[in-house]
């Protein structure tokens, strides 16, 4: 897998951060798990449930060395959105989530929970009386 990278710009590899001083082209020849800057979420920007959930799973992948206790924050999360949960989407979403996790890819995870937002934030924006299934 190749991956450009600008100056100045950082990849969080295998719980490694690497910054680059020029514009560069990685090449992986192994299978790790990364996130590209662009992809992280600061913890004041996990403003709703599934934010919430994606800022877990991604300190999982950024600090694998220490995520026994952000594995079971996870778990305790998708637990609790399930419950809350009306929405099919959701729910299947949170599935899926969940089946990523237990297979420990937490990338596949992430990006699960991304296509999430969308549908979050079209429920929040139901009136109340026509709401189908936010998740609290």
């Amino acid at each position: 897998m190749n991956i450009s990278l600008r100056r100045g710009e950082r990849i969080f590899i295998n719980g490694a951060v690497l910054r680059v001083d020029r514009k560069v082209c990685i090449e992986l020849l192994n299978d790790v798990t990364f996130l590209l800057e662009n992809h992280v979420m600061q913890a004041e920007n996990a403003t709703t449930p599934m934010k919430r959930l994606y800022f877990v799973i991604q300190t999982m992948i950024m600090s694998p060395n220490d995520c026994d206790a952000t594995i079971e924050l996870c778990r305790e999360t998708l637990v609790a959105l399930n419950k809350a949960a009306r929405d099919p989407r959701i729910v299947a979403g949170l599935a899926a989530v969940m089946r990523h996790i237990e297979d420990e890819r937490p990338f596949e995870a992430l990006k699960a929970v991304r296509a999430l937002f969308q549908i979050e934030a079209e429920l929040a924006a139901e009136p109340q009386s026509g709401r189908r299934g936010a998740v609290a």
